[in-house]
This record gives structure tokens, sequence and C-alpha cells, in this order.
């Protein structure tokens, strides 16, 4: 037999208790034994040096450390003066 399973997406709120309380009833007649995914909000919001400490530690930035990376000297180019 197969099983079709159907989402619902409500909020809710976990309380003190650890407990799960639901912001309006379920559109489900019950009894009815059911699977629960909780999603946790992420913090979004990371200051500029917290960001710049968590890229210079990633791997994937590793080749810049190769000194044959460093292509440009500081008296290469000329000095950019926007007049606008």
């Amino acid at each position: 037999m197969d099983i079709i399973e159907k989402a619902i997406e409500i909020t809710a709120t976990i309380d003190a208790r650890h407990q799960l309380i639901l912001d309006e009833p379920l559109p489900i007649i019950g009894p009815a034994r059911v699977r629960v995914i909780i999603l946790l909000p992420e913090e979004v919001d990371i200051d500029e040096k917290e960001w710049l400490r968590t890229a210079s530690a990633n791997p994937a930035f590793d080749f810049l450390k190769n000194s044959k990376e460093d292509i440009y000297a500081p008296a290469d180019g000329r000095p950019f003066s926007d007049q606008g």
C-alpha cells in the first residue's frame, strides 16, 4: 500500500515547558498520528568582523595564501578619483 503524505504549514510557539502550542487549529479531523518537522529561525544578521573571520578561516580561500596569486603590486595602475 502506498502512503501519500500531505504537508500543512502552520506557525507555533514552544513554551517554557518545551510544549508546542499551535497558533491556530489544524484543518484535520483527529485523532490521527502525524509527523512533525520543526524549522527554527536562523540568525542571519552577523556583523562584518564575524563575516570576515569566517571567510578568512574558510579553506576555499587557501589558494590566496600562495605567493603566485600576488599578481598586483601597490605601484600597479593609476589612482581613481571620482569627479561626480
